[in-house]
């Protein structure tokens, strides 16, 4: 008997095996891809949203920022022989956060 055509034999057995192995792990990544959820969008900490009902001393809070964050009037300008051009604590809203 010649064990080279056996060998041969099993040999092709055992590719045509992996090959179909192969074929149905990359299908098995195919429709795992297709079915599992996708993450969804990054959503900042929980402590960083705004309650819709705010407590009345937070509301005095930020009705206190939201005059304090304007430009200087012009006659303070004209006061101080223009050494203050600008209000240097001025807040952007998107930039930097109050912290209550």
């Amino acid at each position: 008997m010649d064990l080279g055509f056996v060998s041969r034999a099993i040999s092709r057995t055992i590719k045509r095996r992996f090959a179909n192995i192969e074929r149905l792990a990359c299908i098995i990544l195919q429709v795992r891809f297709l079915l599992l959820p996708r993450k969804p969008a990054r959503q900042p900490p929980i402590s960083a949203k705004m309650p819709s009902h705010k407590s009345f001393m937070i509301k005095k809070k930020l009705a206190k920022k939201m005059r304090q964050n304007r430009p200087i009037p012009h006659w303070i300008r004209l006061r101080t022989d223009n050494t203050i051009r600008y209000n240097a604590k001025r807040r952007h809203w998107r930039r930097t956060k109050l912290g209550f």
